[in-house]
């Protein structure tokens, strides 16, 4: 095989892409991102070796966390960035290790991660497929396994540490458990025991960066609201913004303030619409088209620029690719590349002269979707919701978090939306929303069927939402809750959402359209029967199970 990557919900055959990702990544870009990944561990090393000499390495943390973040499916099909980026991460590791030698501390035995060198380009390249470098280099399945759950949570968590820090926010407990974390699946001493306990553990650190990214957001620009968002167009040249990163949009909203040029969301930036701070700017249009995987038609007829501030790209048309702007950890080759100065300003003017010189969006829908319904916002309807539980107008709260993606078995989730009970309510965040957020499902007494808490990030909400139940009704456990969790996951944020609402103790959450392929059989009976993890069968025969 030329590479080997199931990191994702779509890996081939559901066991791994070994030919070309089913995402559109080649084994080039597949086989430097392990490198990548192998690299940023070799530093972790280095960092924990350090911690143990009493020597702090302040530029690790931050180069970790985007390196990881560059690596997540999706984010970056760019080969040639990635060298560039391994390049200085082989430099930031050589200055500590002279920081050890400045102290005269000792650094013996290391790992290959924390010694192998390349002086060419091509050196790089080729250390990229060697076979230390490959997953499948660790040959216990299980030990294998829990390497990789870890490693797939630490790249989520690293996701949403680089928003908060963008917005000026960090803790530095989160970026040592990231770096202790990847340090930690180089150990061959650790047992599977010890890599469970660990695995929960990065849950843990989980919960911590969602909560750190939820008061990043609403901090800066305030709690979300319950608001409409149109979802038509207007006749004027346009911008659409993709991804997750709110910074880039207020600066982007900055910047087209009174050019002409109006701005859209697409798919997982809709819930922007739903904070206050974004509402001042009347250029600020709507949202256009749906989740990720429909954006090479959805870009065909929007005609303007499209800004990708995070994952999740397709790899686009080749007539598309000179309107697509990369910014953060995206990239993709012939695409360009806007980067922040030292003060964290970007310049996006490239950007707006171009929307000028093009057609207005085509109109593909019309009508509002509405959403806002983040923990605050719920809190405010607690007493609403509490009674309509309580008259037993609701009867049941179904989270249908997570991800959406192209595979025809998502028609799952749509149906199984249509056919529940309308004594039902559904709590959801992420893109997974888009199979079921424009049906006319009704509401509860004035309370919506379908609350939209947000981005993937704020599947925190939820558990926040949930947390808060439990006390109100005055239970002992959140599982004794009417609150059922039926999940669709796709990449790696969706892994550590998953393991924070295990550390949060939350159990019998389901998982679709299959589950993880990097699970091996035995770790994947430990989630059954620990934490009563499952999959998903057919909608009348889930619904019957969830119900009773």
């Amino acid at each position: 095989m030329s590479m080997f990557c199931y990191q994702c919900q779509e890996a081939a055959k559901g066991t791994g892409c070994t030919v070309q990702g089913v995402c559109g990544k080649t084994d080039k870009v597949a086989n430097i991102q392990d490198l990548m990944v192998y690299t940023l561990k070799g530093i972790s090393l280095i960092e924990q070796e350090g911690l143990k000499a009493g020597i702090k390495f302040p530029k690790a943390g931050h180069f970790i966390m985007n390196g990881l973040f560059m690596t997540i499916t999706n984010a970056n099909f760019n080969d040639e960035m990635f060298v560039e980026e391994i390049k200085k991460g082989l430099a930031l590791r050589e200055d500590m290790k002279q920081e050890f030698k400045n102290k005269g501390a000792a650094l013996n035995d290391l790992h290959d991660a924390a010694t192998w060198t390349a002086s060419t380009d091509e050196a790089i390249k080729t250390k990229a497929e060697a076979v230390e470098v490959s997953i499948l280099a660790t040959e216990n399945e299980d030990v294998r396994s829990l390497r990789e759950l870890i490693t797939y949570g630490v790249k989520g968590m690293a996701a949403y540490a680089e928003h908060a820090y963008n917005l000026g926010n960090e803790k530095e407990e989160i970026l040592a458990f990231m770096s202790k974390a990847l340090a930690a699946t180089l150990y061959d001493t650790l047992s599977a025991d010890d890599l469970v306990a660990l695995t929960l553990e990065t849950g843990k650190f989980g919960v911590d960066t969602m909560a750190m990214l939820d008061a990043a957001n609403t901090g800066s620009y305030g709690n979300p609201e319950i608001t409409e968002v149109n979802i038509g167009v207007r006749n004027n040249p346009a911008i659409l913004i993709s991804g997750h990163d709110l910074k880039d949009l207020e600066q982007l909203l900055k910047q087209t303030e009174g050019t002409g040029v109006d701005v859209y969301t697409h798919s997982e930036m809709l819930p922007a619409h739903y904070y206050p701070a974004f509402k001042k700017y009347d250029h600020f249009v709507g949202n256009y088209g749906n989740a990720w995987w429909k954006q090479k038609e959805e870009f065909e007829t929007f005609n303007g620029p499209i800004l990708f501030t995070t994952n999740c790209i397709v790899p686009p048309k080749a007539e598309h690719v000179e309107r697509i702007y990369t910014t953060g950890a995206t990239g993709f080759p012939g695409c360009k590349h806007i980067i922040a100065d030292e003060k964290g300003v970007k310049d996006f003017s490239a950007v707006i002269e171009h929307a000028k010189r093009l057609d207005s969006p085509t109109e593909i829908e019309t009508g509002k979707i509405v959403g806002g319904f983040a923990h605050n916002q719920v809190f405010a309807l607690a007493d609403k919701v509490v009674d309509a539980v309580k008259t037993g107008a609701i009867k049941k709260f179904f989270v249908m978090a997570g991800c959406d993606g192209r595979m025809k078995s998502r028609d799952y989730y749509t149906e199984f939306a249509e056919k529940l009970p309308n004594d039902t309510v559904i709590l959801t965040a992420g893109c997974a929303k888009y199979r079921y957020n424009k049906l006319d499902l009704g509401d509860i007494g004035g309370i919506p069927r379908v609350l939209d808490a947000g981005q993937c990030n704020d599947s925190y909400s939820l558990a926040v939402i949930a947390l808060k139940l439990k006390e109100v009704f005055q239970l002992n456990d959140v599982n004794d809750l009417p609150i059922a969790y039926n999940i669709a996951w796709y990449e790696q944020k969706a892994v550590i959402v998953l393991l924070a609402l295990l550390y949060l103790g939350v159990k019998n959450i389901h998982l679709g359209p299959t589950l993880p392929a990097f699970l091996s059989p035995n770790v994947a009976k430990v989630l059954v029967e620990t934490f009563g993890i499952g999959g998903t069968t057919n909608v009348d025969s889930d619904i019957e199970m969830f119900m009773s």
